[in-house]
């Protein structure tokens, strides 16, 4: 099992053409992701080569839209590897095709932009999952890869994991590469994203396959607080947190946009501190948060 991405997920590449997209393309592919073509509306019509896991040539055909994408592929997933300026407009695009996953990648995407096209997922019903922006995406281990995450890190297992930062995704995928994962989410350190932790949460908490979770959070912010709320009234297993930050100097953005402290709110210690209060066991470094997550995995 899994939560949101699939073997069966068949998944179009807004951006498809360009150096990002064909790049990634080929490493989705390379993961056994089932890409089933691309969007880009001023090459319609036109393919483009890549090979697939066995090595075999597969022609990926461009469309001009996501619905048409849809329509001909039955794509149930989009992947948009757009820049900054055109991501609200792909993203609404996205939506108003109604794809049930819309992965953002691109970073640098304005806030008001995100904040509209958030809200009009919502105007329209929420019938899009969106992941991101300022992400790395999504990956099931061994399934699908939907996103910049190296698929190699590490295969199928009983952990769930969400972070808002990418590179430490990868490295506590890598901590924890013997024990694997049932899928690796990243959210994104954005102040306003899609999919947040406490959606994920809820995700593992019903994905009989995922035994226990790894929490990523980061300076700035409460959306750790707010899981660790979520967390106490309605998740039963197991979770581990790292929370990044603990040495950033106070009132400094650090990073990623949303990564901002002002007083004791949004500090990793007062994340730490609630999400301890809930239950949550919390390490102070990546590796330290592997190891107290292999502790309870021995005891499962």
């Amino acid at each position: 099992m899994s939560i949101f991405l699939n073997k069966d997920s068949k998944v179009i590449v807004q951006g498809i053409t360009g150096g990002e997209g064909t790049k990634h393309t080929a490493l989705m592919l390379k993961a056994g992701t089932q890409v089933v073509g691309g969007v880009n509306a001023r090459k319609a019509g036109t393919t483009v080569a890549h090979t697939d896991k066995d090595g075999n040539a597969v022609e990926l055909p461009v469309f001009a839209s996501v619905a048409e994408a849809m329509k001909e592929t039955g794509a149930d997933v989009s992947i948009a590897f757009v820049p900054g300026a055109f991501t609200k407009d792909a993203m609404i695009e996205a939506i108003d095709a109604e794809i049930p996953l819309l992965v953002v990648i691109t970073e640098g995407v304005p806030v008001g932009d995100s904040a509209e096209a958030w809200a009009y997922a919502i105007e329209k019903g929420n019938k899009t999952r969106i992941i991101g922006p300022n992400c790395p995406g999504i990956i099931t281990p061994d399934e699908a890869l939907v996103g910049i995450t190296p698929a190699n890190i590490t295969g199928k297992g009983p952990i769930g994991l969400v972070s808002k930062s990418g590179t430490l995704t990868y490295q506590m995928m890598f901590e924890l590469r013997d024990l694997g994962f049932s899928t690796a989410i990243g959210i994104g350190g954005d102040p306003i994203i899609g999919t947040t932790h406490i959606d994920a949460l809820a995700a593992f908490e019903a994905d009989p396959e995922t035994k226990a979770i790894v929490m990523i959070g980061e300076i700035g912010g409460d959306a750790e607080e707010r899981a660790a709320d979520y967390i106490k009234a309605n998740v039963t297993k197991p979770v581990v947190g790292y929370v990044a930050g603990f040495t950033a100097p106070e009132g400094k953005t650090m990073g990623h946009a949303g990564a901002i402290v002002s007083g004791s709110a949004g500090t990793a210690q007062a994340k730490k501190e609630a999400l301890e209060a809930a239950g949550v066991k919390v390490g102070k470094t990546p590796s330290e948060a592997a190891d107290l997550m292999r502790a309870i995995i021995e005891t499962l």
